[in-house]
């Protein structure tokens, strides 16, 4: 049986602190070695014992979270879940979490917050134990459900001959941990001429549109959040709104998305399956379907999917992925033609569309 990973809880609030450190102890796979209630308390901890994983509040006495976290990153890389009370300009929040190094992210509300904790403790310690595998390196100053694959959205079909005529192509991509890193330094290298972009970033519904707003800032291409008819035109990304699903669609000779509302696809939505399954049946051949850094299997079957329909696949390689887990199950299924180091892949993709 492989050791226990150690847990460093960082919260200002004693009963946050007891009921994080009662729920991931509860994990055979977990040990928590320490709590702190501030960031200086917590590197005394650290002095002593280091942890795998840091479980950190953003609003602490003496020093914030983020400020705390971005130290950490510089100095001592240690993967880190957030777990904070995010008010005011949350959108900015979860994203300079996230930028800063963040390995995921879990919202607690303003009241209830024990109960919160006590019912999302499957999640809870599901991020701790991906976190505790994460890749880092140094940088530069949902409660648990019945697993439903596609089909709860949207059937398996063949794809349309009449669709795989076009010479259109599309790109579309999947993410989860440690996604929003990786799709910038992707979309920061696609040109304008780039052939349009349909992605799925595994993302609380708040934080969605100030995540595309972000990157449009960052990239050369345009980069909005989806919203039901919106054309998917070259030199644009499209990114799925966090609580919905995300197909691409077809009229006439354009392809468009649509936005639905429907269950949870491998705990997810908006789901990489869903995505990448409609656009095996909408583009087939004229597609390439990507596959980044995140854990679980959510976009390994679409992949699959879509290189049956005659697709280009591409799997972010372990070496750079923060978590190798949806990649290494695509990969395991045989849905993956090539696994591609992160810093190449934009440039992999533009010459896999010519």
């Amino acid at each position: 049986m492989s050791p226990q990973k150690k847990v460093l809880i960082v919260d200002d609030s004693a009963l946050v602190r007891q009921t994080l450190a009662d729920i991931i102890s509860a994990h055979p796979r977990l040990r928590v070695c320490a709590t702190a209630n501030d960031p200086f308390q917590a590197a005394e901890r650290m002095r002593k014992e280091v942890p795998d994983v840091i479980v950190l509040d953003v609003e602490m006495p003496r020093m914030d979270g983020i400020t705390f976290l971005k130290r950490l990153m510089a100095q001592r890389p240690i993967p880190v879940v957030i777990c904070s009370t995010l008010v005011g300009d949350s959108s900015a929040t979860h994203l300079a979490a996230l930028e800063a190094g963040a390995v995921e992210i879990i919202q607690k509300p303003n009241l209830s917050t024990r109960r919160f904790l006590e019912d999302s403790s499957i999640r809870i310690q599901d991020a701790v134990l991906a976190a505790s595998h994460a890749h880092l390196s140094r940088r530069r100053v949902i409660p648990n459900e019945e697993k439903r694959n596609a089909d709860a959205v949207l059937p398996q079909a063949a794809p349309r001959r009449a669709m795989l005529q076009t010479t259109h192509k599309v790109i579309a991509i999947g993410a989860s941990t440690g996604g929003t890193e990786a799709l910038r330094r992707v979309l920061q290298a696609m040109p304008r001429t780039a052939p349009p972009i349909v992605i799925v970033q595994h993302m609380p519904e708040a934080f969605t549109s100030g995540f595309a707003r972000r990157l449009d800032e960052q990239c050369e291409i345009t980069v909005t959040e989806a919203k039901t008819g919106d054309s998917v035109l070259p030199g644009h990304a499209l990114i799925a709104p966090g609580s919905s699903h995300m197909l691409l669609t077809r009229s006439g000779a354009n392809y468009r998305v649509e936005v639905r509302d429907g269950p949870l696809v491998n705990r997810h939505r908006p789901s990489v399956d869903v995505l990448f399954r409609s656009v095996s049946c909408v583009a087939g051949a004229n597609a390439v379907g990507v596959i980044l850094t995140g854990m679980g299997d959510d976009g390994a079957r679409g992949l699959k999917e879509m290189r049956d329909s005659g697709a280009r696949t591409l799997g972010q390689n372990e070496a750079s992925c923060v978590v190798y887990g949806m990649p290494a199950e695509a990969q395991r299924m045989g849905a993956v033609e090539e696994e591609v180091d992160l810093d190449d892949i934009a440039a992999r993709i533009l010459r896999l569309c010519v």
